[in-house]
């Protein structure tokens, strides 16, 4: 297979064959990792336990929710994807953070020169999944080719876009951008290869794709030609005859044919019949002029197909061959997208870009500088509540496409949530600032304060910054670059794993302790909490020393004072307070840098509207909380807990004593309940043995008359079969009346119906088996009963329950049931032996069978009208035609209807199945 060679020489297209390009991804950038491992954890802490730490962490301070708000930003569905899973990358070192950061501002500028015809990304599909099936070797469709070169095609659009805005400008400013895209291979030949050999407006290979197609499909288009008018031909003949009500050509079996009447197929002798219509009276007929053309059209059309499956298969190990290539190619036009969704995420919220603070400030503190900040971030706003005031989802990203009239709405409806100062009012913006060299900020103040909601805005800067995004404050916020934030903020308590909340509390700081490095970021909400205050706050001050030499900061909220005053005897200690209005009683929500807040309790619950009374109460247990009186309440309390110790001594020794009286009791009953179960076991093996024995006599005497009966059927005629069946019933008869149970050992209707089992009561179930089964529950209202058979518990009726009774009454039972099905089949034959009188015995043989199973219908009904007609007179002829679809059958029933020697004749029953008993005159 060939292209045209017009084609090569004119328009020099992309060839079919496989070409090896050297391309060497030595000089790609770093590689970004995903969210679900913030920083490679040192040697000697548990990558696992890091991981577990971080992802939870995540969720504490929400940063999916955060992820979700920049999701509608994104064009791609990669993008989308990932920033739905919270799973997008982020910088691993403060060098990939910056550059992360570099490309959100690159494409801040690109997104004001591109206004009037913003960058469209929206075309670039996933196509992983095609390339990894090309990659495995499998075919791809016409329409996975079409979406890899509609994904090639937007990639190479976006690349000169941004090469032509830069080239426009000034090139540094989109330098980041342009990097990303620097070492892609936008493989402009496999595009031009796939366009060249398939339309994708019509998904089908083009016959410019090979000389051999082209000519295959030349050659079918005239084939075609001819045989189309000459079945035009025959079918207006055959319409013209008489032979169909209008001219009618279609295909079956793949082949080209014409409709006639059943009755008119004369009109095209020797003509092949490729199908019937379901009513039969219609023929689908191939003219004979019309084989050898036909003929030929699946012969090129098999060609045609394969042919196009070589042309698929070579364009499909074109793509297999740049997989590699591809892959990076949608991996960096993801950073593309990631970097405008940022940019685009920064412009609705009125964001600024953030900058990491190095070792400098260090330098700056130890020279006397007195703005030294690690941490300066000014009027920061806590990005998901901010986020729950800025819902222009729409209107933002409408205004972005150059709509003036969308333009106007979106900047009325921004401006109906933002202050004059140009930011929202809500929530209320707050500093966090701390400076060089401080370890450990100490975060005090009242409930509802906003505390939390402050220690959890540093957290997800922190997480912001690294990404590569943008924070909603003022100015040029600072802060340093963390390779873990871990956070141990709400209530840890888990019953799953038996912990209170203060184990749940301790157990996660442990881990956090654990894993901590200088680099990291550790938020602890209400440290200490949930046990004794003293042993609290001098397990807290433990903590907080060892985080100072081990961690890069560490923010802790408390309502302990005794926290607060460690910045006296330490410089790396900061306190903070969140401000309250005493004037107001409500919280300000300030944060007030070096200050010493008050829990406020007692105000709190007196504006909230507490009883006077109980205020008043609380205040004096305030006053005998003071520390000279702590002595006087440890004396009172010891010896209330000694009283209560005898008291519960005394409670001992009485259960004690009624517990060892309990177990002799026990151990009595328990004797006397196993001598029970050995009598009942005993006396059940004796007579099940009787039963036994019984049925093996009364087996023994039914088998010598069945043997007796044989031997006599060999020697008999014709005449003596019926005597001799009745006296085999009478002596059969005769054996099961003599084993007969009595009424006594029987349960009547009566006797069951009154039956009530009781719970733990040993019944046996007739649904399974009459197995033993115990009574687990009673049920008064729907008359059924829950048992349990091992380990197995169903629900049953009660009338198929019964109790238990012995050996014996159950072999009883089951003799008279036998007893009876004898009785019922002595009652069959007696009725056959009385129609049988005039057409012999009705015993099956060979020679009174006629066997219909396997043949076809018309082979079914010439053998049994043949086996009819050779029976003698007043006969009988046993028909085996089976069940299967059941067109024998039916057909063998039709003959007998009809049939003029057939007196009657009875279907199939259960000890006949499958076969018909015909009565001959």
């Amino acid at each position: 297979m060939q292209l045209p060679t017009q084609f090569l020489s004119l328009q020099n297209p992309p060839l079919l064959s496989h070409r090896h390009r050297h391309y060497s991804l030595s000089t790609r950038p770093f590689k970004l990792k995903l969210i679900g491992s913030l920083a490679n954890s040192p040697e000697s802490r548990s990558s696992e336990l890091a991981t577990a730490l971080q992802s939870e962490t995540l969720k504490t301070l929400e940063w999916p929710s955060l992820c979700n708000y920049l999701s509608p930003f994104t064009s791609t569905s990669m993008a989308l994807s990932l920033t739905k899973s919270a799973a997008f990358p982020i910088g691993q070192s403060q060098e990939e953070s910056q550059k992360l950061l570099d490309q959100t501002t690159a494409a801040l500028h690109a997104m004001e020169a591109l206004k009037s015809e913003p960058l469209d990304l929206s075309a670039i599909e996933d196509v992983s999944g095609i390339l990894r099936s090309a990659g495995s070797g499998q075919l791809l469709t016409v329409r996975e080719l079409c979406r890899v070169r509609r994904t090639l095609g937007a990639a190479r659009a976006v690349s000169e876009k941004l090469a032509a805005v830069a080239e426009g400008g000034s090139l540094k400013r989109y330098t980041p951008l342009l990097e990303i895209l620097q070492n892609c291979n936008f493989q402009k030949e496999l595009e031009k290869k796939i366009g060249f050999c398939i339309d994708c407006n019509l998904s089908t290979v083009l016959d410019r794709a090979s000389e051999e197609l082209e000519l295959i499909r030349a050659e079918r288009k005239r084939n075609m030609g001819n045989l189309d008018s000459l079945l035009k031909e025959v079918s207006v003949n055959v319409f013209q005859a008489g032979g169909i009500d209008r001219p009618l050509i279609t295909k079956r079996r793949s082949r080209m044919c014409v409709g006639v009447r059943a009755s008119h197929k004369y009109l095209l002798p020797d003509g092949v019949v490729l199908n019937v219509s379901s009513s039969g009276a219609t023929y689908f007929m191939e003219p004979k002029e019309a084989v050898e053309l036909n003929n030929m059209e699946v012969k090129l059309s098999n060609s045609e197909k394969a042919e196009e499956m070589a042309i698929l298969s070579l364009l499909t190990s074109e793509i297999a061959e740049s997989e590699a290539e591809i892959k990076y190619l949608l991996d960096k036009l993801l950073e593309v997208d990631l970097a405008f969704a940022k940019a685009a995420y920064a412009q609705w919220m009125n964001g600024v870009c953030p900058i990491f603070s190095s070792t400098e400030s260090e330098v700056l503190i130890s020279n006397g500088a007195d703005n030294a900040w690690s941490v300066d971030i000014e009027g920061i706003q806590h990005p998901l509540l901010l986020g729950s005031s800025l819902r222009n989802f729409t209107d933002f990203i409408a205004s972005s496409s150059g709509d003036p009239s969308i333009t106007e709405e979106k900047s009325g409806a921004m401006a109906a949530v933002k202050s004059s100062k140009g930011v929202s009012s809500f929530p209320v913006p707050i500093d966090i600032k701390v400076q060089c060299g401080t370890r450990v900020v100490v975060i005090s103040g009242p409930n509802t304060g906003g505390k939390t909601a402050s220690m959890k805005t540093l957290g997800l800067a922190s997480l912001m910054s690294k990404a590569g995004m943008y924070l909603p404050a003022k100015k040029q916020p600072r802060l340093p670059w963390f390779d873990l934030v871990l956070a141990d903020i709400g209530d840890s308590q888990s019953l799953e794993r038996s912990l209170s909340t203060f184990s749940g509390h301790i157990s996660r700081i442990c881990e956090i302790l654990e894993i901590a490095s200088k680099e990291s970021l550790v938020l602890i909400d209400e440290i200490g909490s949930g046990t004794d205050p003293l042993e609290g706050v001098a397990l807290s001050t433990s903590i907080l020393q060892y985080l100072k030499t081990r961690v890069n900061l560490a923010v802790v909220t408390t309502h302990y004072a005794d926290l607060s005053r460690l910045k006296g005897k330490d410089s790396q200690y900061e306190n903070a307070a969140l401000e309250f209005s005493l004037e107001t009683l409500q919280p300000t929500y300030q944060i007030l840098w070096g200050s010493i807040g008050n829990s406020n309790a007692l105000t709190i619950a007196n504006s909230i509207g507490f009883d006077k009374k109980i205020i008043e109460r609380a205040k004096k247990w305030v006053d005998s909380l003071k520390p000279e009186k702590q002595q006087e309440r440890k004396v009172v309390l010891y010896q209330s807990l000694m009283e209560e110790r005898s008291r519960l001594e005394a409670q001992f020794r009485r259960a004690e004593s009624l517990h060892a009286d309990i177990m002799g009791l026990y151990h009595e009953v328990r004797g006397e309940a196993d001598n029970l179960e050995e009598r009942e076991i005993a006396l059940r093996a004796k007579e099940t043995e009787k039963v036994q024995q019984e049925l093996n006599a009364a087996k023994s005497q039914i088998d010598t008359v069945v043997l007796e009966f044989e031997n006599l059927l060999q020697t008999a005629n014709s005449d003596e079969f019926n005597l001799l069946i009745r006296k085999s019933e009478s002596a059969i008869n005769s054996i099961v009346k003599a084993h007969r149970p009595g009424d006594s050992f029987s349960f009547t209707e009566t006797d069951t119906s009154s039956y009530q089992p009781q719970s733990g009561e040993q019944v046996h179930v007739k649904g399974l088996g009459n197995k033993l089964a115990t009574v687990v529950e009673a049920s008064e209202d729907d008359n059924t009963l829950l048992v349990q058979y091992g380990k197995i518990r169903v629900r049953v009726e009660k009338s198929n329950v019964r109790p238990i009774s012995n050996g014996k009454k159950m072999a009883r039972r089951s003799m008279k049931k036998r007893g009876e099905q004898s009785r019922e089949l002595a009652s069959n034959l007696d009725a056959t032996n009385s129609a049988a009188i005039a057409y012999g015995p009705l015993i099956q043989t060979s020679k009174n069978t006629v066997d219909l199973l396997g043949m076809r219908v018309e082979e079914a009904a010439h053998h049994l009208d043949m086996a009819i007609s050779a029976r003698g007179s007043n006969s009988v002829l046993f028909i085996v035609h089976g069940m299967g679809t059941g067109v024998v059958k039916e057909q063998a029933l039709e003959i007998l209807r009809n049939h003029p020697r057939v007196a009657k004749y009875e279907q199939e029953n259960p000890m006949n199945y499958g076969c018909t008993v015909a009565y001959i005159k």
